[in-house]
């Protein structure tokens, strides 16, 4: 199965949310009036994609489809599928790193699929030819090392972990040392999830942004935070407070294929202007894949 058909499987969920109503209403509309606009915002808005930016899809339709002259209702929707690709095309930026050496801090919640996330981003990297090293920075959560070893094993890259209970720092610190002798392109450190305590999250980010500037100063280093798609527009309030704490430039997007909630990537697009880099669709290792915007909006749509 090509990606694009596992996503538009993964996505059937919040197609059948956003897609199959926009068909059913186009089907039984005969002209483009203020009703048809307010029935497609109220279907984006139950589909998870937030007042805000289904207000702002909505205008750009109007204006579109009064400059371009267009009075066919089954034209509307690849208008919506190309104005939802545009906003999700925000300043995308791949998660291959313009230089090596690079460093990839990894934060997200517990539960939110961040371990399991970094395996299957350090297996995609590795299938691109970069050499990877993951330090298991989540020293607080029990077995969080162990899963993040397991995965080190199934991707074929090397991992730097210490005991449960570690100063994640010295985590990041060894495992920087080792990627330099290792002659590694790629570090990847897990963080630990500990939202519901801002200061304590904030200075352990701030620590091991510290010891990366010091002791691998000219490497190129990116802070990932990685949402689940099954909370909505909860992923969305997550980033926000994520972003008072870390200088975020790359989202990851789990579970996707689990939820009728999709239509959330298209609002985290939009308000935080952070562009999503991957998303999961499934539980296998090759199911985190690099966003593309075009395929997802054709996925939903």
């Amino acid at each position: 199965m090509s990606w694009f058909e596992k996503l538009k499987q993964g996505l059937t969920k919040t197609r059948d949310v956003i897609s199959d109503k926009v068909d059913t209403l186009l089907s039984f509309t005969k002209t483009i009036d203020e009703e048809l606009y307010e029935e497609l915002e109220e279907i984006l808005i139950t589909s998870d994609v937030g007042v805000t930016t289904s207000t702002k899809i909505i205008e750009i339709l109007r204006k579109r489809v009064k400059e371009r002259k267009i009075d066919d209702p089954s034209k509307v929707k690849e208008l919506l599928r190309e104005i939802i690709s545009e906003i999700l095309d925000n300043d995308k930026q791949s998660i291959i790193p313009e230089t090596t050496p690079a460093v990839f801090i990894v934060v997200g919640v517990n539960g939110v699929g961040k371990t399991t996330s970094i395996g299957k981003m350090a297996h995609y990297l590795k299938n691109k030819g970069y050499k990877v090293v993951l330090a298991a920075g989540d020293t607080f959560r029990a077995a969080a090392i162990d899963q993040l070893e397991v995965w080190a094993q199934r991707s074929g890259v090397d991992i730097i972990k210490h005991q449960e209970g570690a100063d994640p720092a010295a985590v990041v610190f060894d495992a920087i040392q080792a990627a330099k002798a290792r002659k590694a392109d790629i570090l990847i450190c897990d963080t630990a999830g500990r939202l519901h305590n801002k200061k304590n999250l904030m200075e352990e980010l701030r620590k091991i942004n510290k010891i990366v500037e010091r002791e691998y100063e000219n490497s190129y280093k990116r802070t990932f935070l990685v949402l689940d798609a099954t909370t909505g527009q909860n992923a969305l309030n997550q980033a926000k407070q994520f972003m008072e704490v870390a200088n975020v430039n790359g989202l990851i997007l789990t579970k996707l294929d689990g939820t009728a909630k999709g239509g959330v990537v298209i609002s985290i697009a939009n308000e935080l202007k952070i562009p999503v880099t991957m998303i999961g669709v499934g539980e296998g290792i090759d199911d985190l894949q690099e966003f593309n915007s075009k395929e997802f909006a054709e996925a939903i749509l």
